[in-house]
């Protein structure tokens, strides 16, 4: 196995090199104590750089969405330390980690978390409104076209399938040039054709508008859009892969999970 620039031991240099969109330092998250004590991450160390779209992949239960929780200010670690950029997140009151993640983080979940009564339009742009800000007019009318969304934008979500409104949410996390977008499962509830679309949009992303993503995901073909791929078990991480193929990603996947050895 290759070196990895952002193992543990070179995490120290991160805060200081430039285009790294997101870090975590000795990350430890531990739910419950004594006999029910759950060690969901132990002492992980990973960057995100910007520009890149990664996946993060595991076994069950290996940690992998309560590290991007962790890293997008979602849960405090139980020790260790993450940044945003150049800001610690550890530092932040409730107010300040609130407004951060508002106006430099993006979201995409499995559930489209679209609200009924608003159109496509006033969903994708919600979040400016609530922090009382305009929308950049050419970025929005560059991700709206970017998505497909440009014959929909009157729209109220039950007016769409469930690939349209992903794409709704999609461009929404978009919308404020956030520093990185978080996306747990963003295709989960979808058929293959309209995950394609949208895993199709989140490289698109990166590729033409420079977006940093960072995407949980159980599939092999949705880490295969990816540009790296970084794999947890037990709460550690395991590997990682760059330039990735689902073939690829499914083969590291049956060495890690000691339930496919036994099968």
């Amino acid at each position: 196995m290759t070196v990895d620039p952002f193992a543990p031991h070179a995490l120290h240099a991160l805060h200081t090199t430039p285009g790294i969109a997101a870090a975590a330092t000795d990350l430890t998250k531990v739910y419950g104590s004594g006999d029910t004590q759950v060690v969901a991450l132990d002492r992980v160390g990973i960057g995100f750089r910007e520009g890149e779209f990664t996946a993060i992949m595991g076994p069950s239960g290996c940690g992998k969405s309560t590290l991007m929780h962790c890293a997008a200010g979602l849960e405090s670690p139980s020790s260790g330390s993450v940044r945003i950029g150049t800001t610690e997140l550890g530092t932040l009151d409730d107010r300040q980690l609130t407004q951060l993640r508002r106006d430099r983080i993006g979201f995409i979940f499995q559930a489209f978390n679209l609200l009924p009564t608003l159109t496509a339009l006033e969903n994708i742009t919600l979040p400016l409104t609530i922090a009382g800000r305009r929308p950049d007019q050419q970025w929005l009318d560059r991700v709206i076209s970017m998505v497909g969304l440009s014959q929909r934008l009157d729209h109220r979500p039950a007016q769409l399938s469930g690939g349209q409104q992903q794409r709704v949410a999609v461009a929404r996390a978009l919308a404020s040039r956030p520093a990185i977008i978080f996306g747990d499962e963003p295709t989960g509830n979808l058929d293959s054709r309209a995950g394609a679309e949208v895993l199709g949009f989140l490289r698109d992303s990166v590729r033409e508008l420079g977006q940093t993503v960072v995407m949980v995901t159980h599939d092999p073909v949705a880490a295969g859009y990816a540009d790296r791929v970084v794999f947890l078990s037990d709460g550690r991480l395991a590997d990682e892969m760059t330039r990735p193929t689902p073939d690829r990603v499914l083969d590291r996947m049956k060495a890690l999970d000691p339930r496919s050895r036994t099968s």
